[in-house]
Parts: structure tokens; C-alpha cells; sequence
């Protein structure tokens, strides 16, 4: 039996008053006072780990795979790794962590570095592919829609395509034209460079999908997961919260308490709109 260490590179920042979610803010756009929205995000990067410790002990009670070429059976391993920047907030991470007892599993962070966006994913994927990892799934921690569901699927196209000479990449889109989810195979030749802040105004999603066409690589379609960037994001963010923890005692996953929690703390638990009169014509329809 051969093993096949997969990890789940989770970018993240210190959730620090005025340099998270400030969109959310009256520092830019938003409503809310900076510590408020911190102390959001806070909550939705504590969710999304639980969530993840939540796939990774669903995938491990899984029987062994077997490799298709050869018969041999392929136990697979799993391991969350939490990135984040400058270096100094490693410490403040863990501090973070630690002092919010103890977690399902073993959690690991690093650094990233970099002059551009790109660099700093490149430099914390090799980081992973350091330390072992042969599958490596990436996303980030502003996403209290991820489920348990949407990890297993990554790594089972991840897993997929492990058999799959040359490699291959997976990734979810979020709501925006971008992606909240991307990750690929050891033995694939990708990266990110070019996909971030793109001088040609192509978005993230499309920027992916160009760059494995051009390097003939197959990729998988994961279903789409919203983040919590913009006013607009939040409002749908509460609505997708609110299903989660409803049906999570009949679903099986773990929910995003904590986000809920918040939101309820905020006053932000429902959202009602104006009646929509924008609708197709329906004097016919409706006698």
C-alpha cells in the first residue's frame, strides 16, 4: 500500500481591525466599523476550519483507493496548512488558534511571501509541495458557504486526475468571475503566475482556464462557492448561512455556527428586499 498525502492550503490573514474585509467597512464602501467586520471574518476563518477537520474525518473513514494502473491500494492522508503574511503573524496565527481550544486535528501554518499576489500563492504552494504533499487544494478563508461536500469533491477530482499522466487542475468559481477554490496534482506544471490583478482585465476564473488551455492540461469543474468580499456578498452570505445551519442536523455537515452567531449578534440574521416588479410580463400566466 502506497500513501497519498493531500493537504488543504488555506490562505488567511490575522483578523485584524482595518486590514480584513474592509469593504465591508466605512473605510470604503461598507456599513460597518472596522472591528466589526474583523471580528466577522474571524468567526468565518474559525467556521471554514472546522468544516475542513469536518471533510478530512468523513474522507479518511473511506476505504483504501486503489491505483488504476497497477491494482496497488492508495491509502490517503490529509492535512490542513493555513497560510498567511507578513512572517511575524505566523505566531499571532497559532496564538489565535491556540487559545480557542482545542481543534479536531493537527493544524500546521506558514508563511507567504511575494512582490505580487501570484507570488505569494506560488511561494506557499511550493511550500506545500515541500512537505510532501501530493495533491494540494487552495482556498480561502472568507467563505462560510464552504461544506463538507465541496472539500470531498475537490479531492476526489483532484484523486481523479492523480491517475492521469501530466496532471491536472480542479477549481470552483465564486460569484464574481473568480474562483474560490483551485488546486492540482504534484505532478502537474501550473502555477498562478499571470491570473491575479490580470493588466489585460481578464478576470481570475477565465485566467485559470486560459493557462491550462494553453498547457493542454485537463481541468475539473467543482460546484461554485460564494466568499465575503462586498456589501452584496455579505447579504447573499446570510441567506446561504442561515440554509446551512438549518440543514445541517439532516445533511451531515458541519455549519458555520460561528458566522451565524455574529451575524445574529449583528443584527444581520434575515435580509428582506423590496418587491421585484422587474419580472417578464405574467397577465396571461396568472387568470
Amino acid at each position: 500500500m502506497r500513501e497519498r498525502r493531500n493537504t488543504v492550503l488555506l490562505f488567511s490573514k490575522v483578523p485584524e481591525a482595518g486590514k480584513v474585509k474592509t469593504r465591508l467597512t466605512v473605510l470604503k464602501d461598507g456599513i460597518f466599523q472596522p472591528d466589526v467586520a474583523s471580528a466577522l471574518y474571524h468567526c468565518m476563518l474559525f467556521d471554514v476550519v472546522e468544516i475542513i477537520c469536518g471533510a478530512f474525518t468523513a474522507l479518511e473513514a473511506r476505504p483504501p483507493a486503489v491505483d488504476p494502473a497497477t491494482g496497488e491500494e492508495i491509502r490517503d492522508t490529509y492535512d490542513l496548512v493555513i497560510s498567511t503574511t507578513p512572517a511575524p503573524n505566523v505566531a499571532v496565527m497559532e496564538k489565535l488558534f491556540a487559545d480557542a481550544g482545542e481543534w479536531p486535528r493537527p493544524l500546521t501554518f506558514i508563511a507567504d511571501e511575494g512582490a505580487s499576489f501570484d507570488e505569494h500563492y506560488n511561494h506557499a504552494f511550493q511550500q506545500a509541495w515541500d512537505r510532501g504533499a501530493d495533491c494540494i487544494l487552495s482556498m480561502g478563508a472568507d467563505m462560510p458557504a464552504l461544506t463538507v461536500m465541496d472539500v470531498i469533491a475537490g479531492f476526489d477530482g483532484l484523486h481523479a486526475l492523480d491517475a492521469v499522466p501530466g496532471g491536472g487542475i480542479v477549481l470552483a468559481p465564486d460569484q464574481a468571475m473568480g474562483v474560490s477554490v483551485i488546486g492540482w496534482t504534484r505532478a502537474t506544471d501550473f502555477d498562478h503566475t499571470g491570473v491575479y490583478y490580470n493588466r489585460t482585465g481578464l478576470t481570475v476564473l477565465p485566467a485559470y482556464i486560459e493557462k491550462a488551455r494553453e498547457a493542454g492540461l485537463p481541468a475539473r469543474y467543482l460546484p461554485p462557492i460564494p466568499d465575503v468580499d462586498t456589501m452584496g456578498d455579505l447579504m447573499h452570505a446570510v441567506t446561504v448561512v442561515e440554509a446551512l445551519n438549518y440543514t445541517a442536523p439532516f445533511d451531515g455537515n458541519t455549519p458555520p455556527w460561528r458566522t451565524a452567531d455574529a451575524l445574529a449578534q449583528m443584527g444581520w440574521s434575515e435580509i428582506r428586499v423590496p418587491p421585484n416588479d422587474l419580472m417578464d410580463p405574467r397577465d396571461e400566466i396568472d387568470k
